[in-house]
Parts: C-alpha cells; structure tokens; sequence
C-alpha cells in the first residue's frame, strides 16, 4: 500500500525522543491533539494489555474510542484503531498524505523531518480528531518524556504500568533513571495511576506527581484474589477505593495480566468517581472479559496446543515463566525462540530456560536479530536442548512434526511472534 510505503520512507531518520519535530507538525496540522480526550498509558511491559482492557470496556459502555498502540502483529491499520474497528486503507491513504505534506513543508523550511514514529502518531492524532474519537487511548511507543505521544498537555489521566529494564540505551541504566524518563508523562494536576512495585523506580513517580501537584493513586497496593487461572484466562475479585469487584472475568492467561488488569479498572474507577465516564457494571466486566492482546500468552492453536508470547525483555520472560508454571504444570513443553541483539540476552535466556529444556532456535526478520547459532550457543551452556532453524517457516515446521509434545510455546519477540501467528492460519 502506498501510504505505508510512504511512512516506512522516515525509518531512515531514526528513532529520536524530543517533542519540538513533534509540535512544528501538529501547529501545521491546526493542533489536532488539542480537540482530544486522552488516556495516556506508558510503562516497560504491560501497557499494551492495559491499553486493550481500558478500550473493550469502554467500547462495551457506547464510547466511540480511539486506540493507538505499537507496533503491530500482523497489520500495520492495527495501530490506529477506532470504534472497534482498525483504520481502512482509504482513510490511511487520505490522513498520510495530509501529514506528509507538513512534513515536506517543515523540510523545506529548514526544520528537521519528524522521524517515522513521530508521523504515525500524527496520522492518528488526525484521524481521531477528524472522527471526534472520545476518549482517546494512546500508547507510549519509548519511555515518556521524549515520545511523540506526549504532545497531549492534559490527558484524563496518567497510566503507569510497570518499570523494567529495557530500551537502557535510550532511558537509562537504573530503574530509577528509566522510571524518570516514564513519569515524563505526568503532568500538573493530572491523575497518576501507577502499578510500579520497584520501590525505587516507584518513589521516582511518587516525587514526580508530588512535584506536579498530581493525586497518586498505587495500584500496585491494592490486593486482589486470583480465584481460578488457566490458559484460558482468570477470575479475579478485587476492592477499589470504596468498590467491590467480585467475580471479573479476563480472557488473557498469567498473573502478570491480572496486574493489567487491576491497573486498567482502577483508571477506569476513579474516571467514574470524577463523572468523566459513565459504565454499567455489566458491560464493564463484560469489556474485560473481551479484551485480548495478540502475541501476550496467546493460544492459536490446540492439538498441538500453540501459545504465542512476545515476551522480548527480562521482566517479559518472567512472565512467561510464571504463566506457563501455572497453566502447564508437569506437562512437555517445546520453547521456539528467536531474540534481538540489542535485548539483554543473559536474562531473557535464564528466564526462558526455567521454562523447558527444549528449544529450537531461530531468527526474527529484523535487521538487529541476534544470530540463531550464537542464541544457541547461550542457551546450551545454560543446559538446553537446542535445535536450530534457519527462519520462523522452519522453526514452525520443525516444531509441529516433533513428537511427545503437550505445548508448544513460540517467545522473545513480537517480529517472531507475527510470522508464526501467519502461518497458524
């Protein structure tokens, strides 16, 4: 398609934090930005579940909402979705071509082109200003501070998901460092809704919401009772300052999305409380139990039963590990697994190989994959069983046809993750 081609064209303008590309653009664009309600949600892992909870919840409850997250699965239109649906090629074309033309602009005049991310978030903002979106959900693409998405100067509220290592080039080397670059979002007098259990990382975005005269509310102190778990999903009861939720159904597996989901109902309760949202209890619990995020612990396939988890940094690795101990206890498991070389390997690998001594080993199709005999190579000195794969056709083919399986689990990154979720269909 002709409008992603022509988006894809930035990528050779990098990946570069800071907001003045981003506010020259949307000035020529008549601050499109301005006319939204937004909820915005950064965090290390997480924040693309949350994000999802927040969206089918109020779906269910009539809001016409907007969704922008990063990256993709499968599709590039699932970035920008609104109403329940993703955006057509015909509005991409049309909001692509409007926002291209600003960036040429901004060129001719001198001013450095916005990088790709920066326009897709552009093309978004547009396309939900242009459709009267209401509210907004918008995903932190890297850190906070000094993403495109945080243009917005007064969201509804701030969501925090979690803090973890990744992105150190770019946010630092120290959880407190990474968490100051995502309190980057907080902003005067907005809500915070923070699920940060690292006590330093989490007295990081205490300061920074008490600097910004911000009520904090910690989700990460609110108790819950994780009632069933299966691969299918949990049911969990939970109290929220002065609410009882009893009986929440979630349809996405592991304790982990238990936490998303507390993070996201405890957003969506003081939204209520303020009367900035309206929700039924039925519709709201039945907006959760909806909610899915491909590629997060997801089954594909049974017999043999295919779960599919992008779990590419440390703290995503142990989540994996704990979700599989818990839905799969005792049972065979065959780890399919291709990482990028700018991940910290040593934990990811350590992670995964508390999960099964059997792996095959690939490569994702992204130019920074790590190369599958040197993944192999770590992974057997940690005591692994390793096949290797030259691509993820074979490393599925492989995975299939091999025998005394009870699950097949394919991990460590979302490019990875896409091309399998393909071939599953």
């Amino acid at each position: 398609m002709d409008a992603i081609k022509r988006i894809h064209e930035f990528d050779r303008f990098g990946s570069i934090l800071g907001l003045e590309r981003m506010k020259l653009l949307l000035k020529k664009l008549n601050h499109p930005e301005k006319e939204l309600r937004v909820i915005h949600v950064a965090g290390t892992n997480g924040k693309g579940s949350v994000c999802q909870y927040l969206y089918r919840a109020l779906l269910e409850n009539g809001y016409q909402t907007g969704l922008f997250i990063s990256p993709f699965i499968e599709k590039f239109h699932e970035r920008i979705q609104f109403d329940g649906a993703y955006i057509t090629d015909e509005e991409l074309q049309t909001y692509t071509e409007q926002v291209v033309a600003k960036t040429e602009e901004m060129v001719a005049e001198g001013f450095d082109s916005p990088t790709e991310f920066e326009v897709v978030t552009a093309i978004a903002l547009l396309y939900f200003a242009k459709k009267k979106a209401d509210p907004v959900i918008l995903e932190v693409g890297l850190g906070g501070r000094g993403d495109s998405t945080n243009i917005v100067e007064k969201p509804l509220v701030s969501i925090i998901t979690s803090i973890s290592y990744d992105h150190m080039q770019q946010l630092g080397n120290t959880l407190a460092e990474i968490a100051g670059e995502k309190a980057g979002i907080i902003k005067p007098g907005v809500p915070v809704v923070s699920n940060v259990a690292e006590q330093e990382a989490a007295a990081v975005i205490a300061k920074t919401a008490y600097e910004n005269g911000c009520v904090l509310h910690d989700a990460a102190k609110l108790k819950y009772n994780l009632r069933r778990t299966s691969a299918a999903g949990s049911t969990l009861d939970l109290h929220i300052y002065g609410t009882d939720y009893a009986d929440v159904r979630i349809s996405m597996a592991g304790k982990h999305q238990a936490e998303n989901a507390k993070t996201a109902l405890t957003a969506l309760e003081i939204l209520r409380k303020q009367g900035i949202i309206k929700v039924s209890r039925d519709r709201l619990y039945k907006g959760i139990a909806l909610a899915k995020q491909p590629g997060r612990f997801e089954t594909v396939q049974e017999n043999p039963r295919i779960i599919l988890d992008g779990a590419h940094n440390e703290a995503g690795a142990g989540a994996l590990r704990e979700a599989a101990a818990s839905c799969f206890p005792g049972q065979k498991i065959l780890l399919v697994t291709g990482i990028l070389a700018d991940k910290d390997i040593e934990a990811v690998t350590d992670e995964l190989r508390q999960i099964t001594k059997d792996f095959i080993v690939t490569e994702p199709d992204n130019p920074r994959k790590l190369p599958a005999d040197e993944l192999a190579q770590i992974l057997s000195r940690k005591g692994a069983r390793c096949r290797i794969a030259a691509n993820a056709e074979e490393a599925f083919r492989i995975a299939v046809n091999t025998e005394n399986m009870d699950v097949i689990i394919f991990a460590g990154s979302l490019y990875l993750i896409g091309k399998i979720r393909e071939l599953c269909k």
